[in-house]
C-alpha cells in the first residue's frame, strides 16, 4: 500500500495518490491532470476511483479531465448535485482498492455533501482519514460558505459540524493519520498550522475545535468568532465543480497564443481583456502597461488572482517574463480563469521595443522611507491582514487590507500623498497596481515592506505574537 500527499504551497492544498495490488485512488486533483498520469503510467497501475472530499470552493479540481482520461469513477459524499456522472456514496459505504478499503463517512457541516475518507489496511484496520475541508491541522473547515445552496445558516451548518466531528472522526483511535485537503494559507478556514498530517490523538490535544469539554453552542461560537468574507470568486469554482468546464488543454492551449504587440492591443480592445502582468514586483514597478494588474508568479498567484480579479469569466491577456507562459495559464486555470486570451509575444520587453507608453510606479526602499516620513503628517495605508497590523505596525499607520481594496478605495483622498506598504512587497504592488489603473498618481510604494520599515527607526507599535491574537 501507497498513500503520498501531494501538496501544492501556492494553492495550500493537498491532493492524495494511493496504490495497492495494482490499483490506484486519486483524492481532491488538480486541475491539470497530466501529472497525475504520467505517476500511473510510470507504476503501471489503473486509476479506479477519484474521490471527491466535497465541492471545493477555493480551486477547480481535475476529476472531470482525469475520469475522461482513465475512465475512472468519480465518487462524491450522499446528495452531491452534480451535473455529470458520479457515483453518490452513501455514509458507510465501502469501496475496494487492491487489498485495502476506503470507506465514506458523511460529515457534513463544512457544505452538506462532505465526505470524509477512511483508509482500512490491508487488515482491514483504520489506518488514515482524508478529511477534505472537515478536519484540518489546528483548525476546521469554515460553515460559512453553502449556507446558500443548503437554505440554513451558518449557525446550523456549525452545529451540524460539530455532530459530524464528534460522532464521525473523533471515534476513531487515536493512532489514525490526519490528511487534510490544505494547510495555513488556505482561506477555507481561519487558523490552520503549517503542519500538513497529523494524528487524530494529537489533534485532539492541541485542535480548539475537538476539545473534549466543548458543547456545540461553544463550538458555534468559536469555530465561526473571526470569520472573515469568502473570496468572490469561491462561489464560482464551487459552480464549475458542480457543472463542469472546459477540458484543461484546451484552456491551455487558448492560452498559449503568442500575439504580437498589435494583437495584443486590438485583443484588449475588442475583448475588453485585463491585462495581468505576472512579473516580479520589482520589475514590475520600473515599467508596464497603462491599467495592467501585477499578480507575480513568484507568491501565491492563484488565490490573489481569484480574491482581485474575481470573475473568472473575465477575459485576460498575459504578460510574463518569457518561458513562464505555460505556468501562468496553468495557475490561473486552477481557480478557474479559463479565458486567458494569450500572452504577449517577447514579453515587456516587446512592449518597449515597439515604444508604447508605459507607466511606472515610485517605490523606495524602507531607509528612504525612513528619510521622508514625518511623524503625525506622513499618510501610511498598511494592506496587510487584520492579524498581521495588530500585532505591530507604524504608529498611526491606517489598516486597510488588500482583500478589502474595493471597500476602502473610496476613502482614499486621491490628492493627498500617502505611503504604501505591505509585509515585504509582493501584495502592496498588486495594491498599488490597482491604484495606478484607478487613476490614483501621488503614493509611494516601500519595497521590502514592514519587514524592513521593521529595521529602521521609524516608530512602531508593540509587537504582540499572531497566534496569542488569532486565539484571543
Amino acid at each position: 500500500m501507497t498513500v503520498e500527499q501531494i501538496y501544492t504551497g501556492c494553492l495550500a492544498q493537498g491532493a492524495y495518490y494511493i496504490v495497492s495490488h495494482g490499483e490506484a485512488a486519486i483524492i481532491d486533483p488538480l486541475r491539470e491532470t497530466q501529472p497525475y498520469i504520467n505517476r500511473l503510467q510510470k507504476d503501471g497501475v489503473k486509476l479506479k476511483y477519484i474521490f471527491e472530499t466535497h465541492f471545493h470552493a477555493d480551486f477547480v479540481s481535475g476529476h472531470l479531465d482525469l475520469s475522461r482520461q482513465t475512465g475512472a469513477s468519480i465518487v462524491y459524499g450522499p446528495d452531491a448535485a452534480c451535473e455529470y456522472e458520479c457515483i453518490k456514496a452513501q455514509d458507510g459505504q465501502i469501496f475496494e482498492l487492491g487489498n485495502i478499503k476506503i470507506k465514506a463517512l458523511h460529515t457534513p457541516g463544512h457544505t452538506l455533501e462532505s465526505t470524509t475518507y477512511l483508509l482500512l489496511d490491508e487488515n482491514s484496520e483504520p489506518y488514515c482519514i482524508f478529511s477534505g475541508d472537515t478536519l484540518f491541522i489546528g483548525d476546521v473547515g469554515r460553515p460559512d460558505l453553502a449556507q446558500k445552496s443548503a437554505q440554513m445558516t451558518q449557525e446550523q451548518l456549525a452545529a451540524m459540524l460539530y455532530n459530524s466531528l464528534r460522532t464521525k472522526i473523533m471515534t476513531l483511535p487515536d493512532s489514525v493519520i490526519v490528511y487534510p485537503a490544505h494547510g495555513a494559507g488556505s482561506a477555507c478556514g481561519k487558523n490552520m498550522s503549517k503542519e500538513t498530517v497529523s494524528t487524530i490523538g494529537i489533534q485532539k490535544q492541541v485542535n480548539y475545535a475537538l476539545r473534549a469539554d466543548m458543547s456545540e453552542s461553544e463550538f458555534v461560537q468559536e469555530v465561526l468568532d473571526g470569520l472573515l468574507p469568502p473570496p468572490a470568486y469561491f462561489g464560482m469554482n464551487v459552480a464549475m465543480n458542480k457543472k463542469g468546464y472546459d477540458a484543461f488543454s484546451e484552456v491551455l492551449n487558448k492560452g498559449m497564443r503568442a500575439l504580437s504587440v498589435e494583437e495584443f492591443e486590438l485583443a484588449a480592445e475588442i475583448e475588453n481583456a485585463l491585462v495581468l502582468d505576472t512579473r516580479s514586483s520589482s520589475d514590475f514597478c520600473k515599467g508596464f502597461i497603462s491599467k495592467a494588474i501585477n499578480i507575480g508568479l513568484n507568491g501565491d498567484f492563484a488565490p490573489w488572482a481569484g480574491a482581485m480579479l474575481a470573475n473568472v469569466t473575465q477575459p485576460i491577456l498575459l504578460v510574463t517574463d518569457p518561458g513562464k507562459e505555460e505556468e501562468a495559464v496553468t495557475r490561473l486555470s486552477r481557480v478557474g480563469f479559463d479565458h486567458v486570451l494569450g500572452h504577449l509575444k517577447g514579453g515587456f520587453a516587446a512592449w518597449e521595443q515597439a515604444q508604447k507608453p508605459i507607466q511606472t510606479i515610485r517605490r523606495i526602499t524602507a531607509q528612504e522611507f525612513e528619510n521622508e516620513f514625518k511623524a503625525g503628517q506622513s499618510v501610511v495605508v498598511d494592506v496587510r491582514k487584520e492579524s498581521e497590523y495588530a500585532a505591530q505596525h507604524v504608529d498611526e499607520a491606517e489598516s486597510k487590507p488588500l482583500s478589502f481594496i474595493n471597500d476602502w478605495l473610496k476613502d482614499i483622498n486621491p490628492s493627498q500623498h500617502f505611503f504604501l506598504h505591505c509585509a515585504g512587497g509582493y501584495r502592496s504592488m498588486i495594491a498599488a497596481s490597482i491604484l495606478k489603473a484607478r487613476g490614483y498618481e501621488h503614493f509611494t510604494e516601500i519595497a521590502g515592506g514592514f519587514n524592513a520599515i521593521a529595521k529602521t527607526g521609524i516608530p512602531t507599535s508593540d509587537f504582540v505574537c499572531q497566534s496569542k491574537l488569532m486565539k484571543s
